[in-house]
């Protein structure tokens, strides 16, 4: 059924209106402009983060289509279960518009006289991303004003899932808005003078497509000259927290402070002789782009495995060498049970870097299930490390369960259904996941963007709210909390710990 607007017109003439009331688009066929000297395709990885945010613009634009319920103009009210959905799809969006606007920003100077002739750098990766971002915010846009209480819920506070107070007002405001339309009409006129991306220019094109077709018959005419001015103009409007010094690829660089963390190598070393094989790491890295698309505070988790040494310990405890000797091991010797189990794995684990540090974390990151150094996972902005409240069988239990997932793919696509690849709060997840003769830990599933996930924000949110109930699953072992007004991280205690997973997803600019 196709979906209408609340009185009665279809969606698409609503978007219409709003892009005709904007002096929206249009370039007339017969525009034409000197060629630029150059224009570079775009790298690999911002090829690849367009794409992908592309990708989950139209997941989230195409979620909130089938919630039909969600849209219906007659509800004046909406169920809590439906309310939390709307919220979470729109902080998708938000989200992958955010990356998608950092890529554009990475390359504030699209246009530059070189040798008297205009140089394009960048032109490729800033065009696609904006019109990735502008078409999936219509698209958006088009369906959430069918609801008559759309607005309100979506403008009010959720921390939780990164949305501000008044977010859905700012976004209308910055993509209903005749600069947009001005922006795309003048890349478009540059873009016909230069060879399409190999990469994004297929993307690019079916964007560009369905935007002139959104508004067919508004809008007014630019220049060739007026064109280039626009194209050359720093910066674009942007709706994001940060405004300048964007990198290129959001999972490996920061936007801000270079690759220093707040938490400092003093206390990374203090914190061996604090720490247990078993414990769960929360992490958060300030102005890192990866952030993005993930909800809260809290955006990563691992698990501390130890070194051989520690791992030994455990035999000390009661049930572990009885553990050991079930699963085959007469000697009841864990480590031996581990590199009969996971062989790669084990020998991973007892491999030291370049500087001679020992891997004592099992963490999924973009190249997969991997062993690192706690000089490395710990070198965050802020670090809590929580304690399963169990037994030492079961936290060795936890550690023969992760090992066999050493060297999986992470996965991209936040698939809680298969092994085959994780993300970060999946390993620790399936690690203690009840079952196989294991209590483990009932760890907290939500929904984000239709996928069933269990996310480090939310494990926080859950030992908060067990505290209150006097049933925690874990303990908090240490907490080191970053202030980029003081350049460091202090210890912070239970209470502050307790409140972190209310923070906004940009805390850093509110401290």
């Amino acid at each position: 059924m196709r979906p209408t607007s609340r009185d009665g017109r279809p969606a698409a003439r609503l978007l219409l209106a709003a892009l005709a009331l904007c002096a929206a688009l249009g370039v007339p066929a017969s525009l034409t402009l000197a060629a630029p000297r150059a224009a570079e395709p775009a790298g690999p990885s911002e090829a690849a983060l367009v794409l992908r945010a592309r990708a989950e613009l139209h997941r989230a634009v195409g979620l909130l289509r089938e919630r039909q319920a969600v849209l219906d103009p007659k509800r004046p009210l909406l169920p809590v279960d439906e309310r939390r959905f709307l919220r979470s799809t729109f902080g998708t969006v938000l989200d992958q518009v955010r990356a998608l606007e950092a890529v554009r920003q990475a390359h504030p100077q699209l246009l530059r006289a070189v040798s008297g002739s205009p140089r394009l750098d960048g032109f490729q990766a800033g065009r696609a991303a904006f019109l990735a971002a502008y078409r999936g915010a219509l698209d958006w846009l088009a369906l959430a004003e069918q609801s008559p209480v759309a607005a309100k819920v979506l403008d009010e506070e959720a921390p939780d899932q990164g949305l501000p107070p008044g977010a859905y007002a700012g976004f209308k405001l910055h993509y209903l808005n005749a600069a947009r339309a001005t922006e795309l009409a003048a890349l478009e006129a540059v873009a016909r003078t230069v060879p399409a991306d190999a990469v994004l220019g297929p993307a690019a094109a079916e964007d560009a497509d369905a935007l002139w077709r959104q508004g067919r018959g508004a809008g007014t005419a630019l220049t060739a000259r007026n064109a280039l001015v626009v194209v050359g103009r720093a910066g674009f409007g942007a709706w994001f927290p940060v405004q300048k010094g964007f990198s290129t690829w959001a999972g490996d660089t920061r936007v801000r402070r270079g690759e220093s963390a707040l938490i400092g190598p003093a206390q990374i070393a203090a914190l061996p002789g604090r720490l247990q094989p078993g414990d769960v790491l929360l992490e958060r890295r300030e102005w890192y782009l990866s952030n993005l698309g993930l909800p809260g505070f809290w955006t990563h988790a691992a698990l501390y495995v130890g070194t051989p040494e520690e791992r030994k310990a455990l035999l000390a405890e009661p049930g572990v060498v009885a553990l050991a000797r079930e699963l085959g091991r007469g000697d009841g010797d864990l480590e031996a049970l581990l590199a009969e189990r996971a062989p790669a794995a084990a020998r991973a684990s007892r491999t030291a870097d370049a500087a001679g540090h020992a891997p004592r974390v099992l963490e999924a990151i973009s190249e997969g299930v991997s062993f690192t150094t706690l000089e490395h996972s710990a070198a965050a902005d802020a670090l809590a490390v929580l304690r399963p409240r169990l037994p030492a069988r079961e936290r060795a239990q936890a550690l023969l369960r992760a090992f066999r997932y050493a060297g999986r793919p992470y996965d991209f696509d936040f698939d809680f259904r298969t092994d085959a690849a994780l993300v970060c709060s999946e390993l620790v997840y399936k690690a203690y996941e009840p079952g196989e003769g294991m209590v483990g830990l009932t760890l907290p599933l939500e929904e984000v963007a239709g996928r069933t996930v269990s996310t480090p924000n939310g494990l926080a949110r859950q030992l908060d709210e067990e505290l209150a109930a006097g049933a925690p699953q874990l303990e908090l072992v240490v907490f080191l909390d970053g202030s980029e007004k003081q350049g460091g991280a202090a210890e912070a205690g239970l209470d502050e710990f307790r409140r972190s997973w209310r923070r906004p997803k940009w805390h850093i600019l509110t401290k």
